[in-house]
């Protein structure tokens, strides 16, 4: 994919009217390879593609590190999670206007966010992050996606009302910032795991459980600024057949990687054997502003 320049004919252009200086709220140009406000707060490009926004001040939160990135690379690009990407992209393409825009926040290495622009051709989308690692494949990740260095418990540094779309899969919740920046029609798509998530892997892994209030805080989070549509909400489940190395990625592309010592976790799912089975589960749901 061509790097970030914004030029005439890049859908990607139209990004410039919603991105905004996260400094002093005001618009960016591009200006020599960077990302430049009018009071000349500047932001660059690097040479994977993606932007940091996020100045030498600002203090992130955790970021997965390039082995997690790299595990989540290998096990979503095996299709393990194709169905809940189709879900996702059916949901954007339910609630995304034509030539809308779409933000993914904590958007990973970018593959729920290309599979929504796929779903929405003439869709151009943001991805917003905190890990440069995963950050530099979301770069790559679809033609008509910007993707830049942000930690979304921020004020998101995006036009308020600017955006058609906003995905939230497995990422942090920043209810009052996700409703500024939808239009009053926009949507907010939500996954979350369920508490069978790969119960079996969980269990003889000795990893972490998901938390069975997590529904609650999530509606908790959201329930002051978004209502939930119920018609569109979905619970998704399938089985997963892996291999030792593509459960071993499962595990460490997520948070339970930095709670296992390598070894160790190689160890326990090697004793799982040569087919290693387990179930997919995830809740689906959006909502739409108050």
């Amino acid at each position: 994919m061509p790097p970030i320049a914004f030029e005439d004919g890049d859908p990607r252009r139209r990004l410039l009217d919603v991105l905004r200086c996260p400094l002093c709220g005001d618009g960016l140009h591009t200006s020599a390879g960077s990302l430049r406000c009018g009071r000349r707060h500047t932001f660059d490009i690097a040479r994977q593609g993606y932007v940091s926004l996020l100045t030498g001040d600002m203090r992130a939160g955790t970021a997965d590190t390039a082995a997690m990135v790299g595990a989540r690379d290998a096990f979503l690009s095996a299709g393990h999670y194709a169905p809940l990407a189709r879900a996702v992209a059916e949901a954007a393409d339910r609630w995304c206007v034509a030539r809308g825009n779409v933000l993914d926040a904590g958007a990973g290495t970018g593959y729920y966010l290309a599979a929504a622009l796929d779903a929405v051709p003439e869709a151009v989308g943001l991805g917003l992050d905190v890990s440069k690692f995963a950050l530099r494949r979301a770069a790559r990740a679809h033609p008509r996606a910007v993707a830049a260095v942000w930690d979304v418990w921020r004020d998101l540094p995006v036009r308020s009302g600017s955006m058609d779309v906003v995905l939230n899969v497995f990422a942090p919740r920043n209810g009052p910032e996700f409703r500024r920046v939808l239009c009053p029609d926009g949507a907010l798509v939500v996954v979350t795991p369920t508490p069978r998530h790969l119960a079996e892997v969980r269990s003889a892994a000795g990893l972490l459980t998901v938390d069975a209030a997590k529904e609650e805080r999530l509606s908790r989070t959201l329930d002051a600024h978004f209502r939930p549509e119920h018609a569109d909400a979905l619970e998704l489940e399938y089985g997963l057949r892996l291999t030792p190395q593509e459960a071993n990625d499962l595990v460490s592309m997520g948070p339970s990687a930095r709670h296992v010592d390598a070894a160790e976790l190689g160890r326990r799912i090697g004793a799982m054997g040569d087919v290693v089975e387990t179930s997919a589960s995830f809740a689906v749901a959006v909502y739409r502003p108050r």
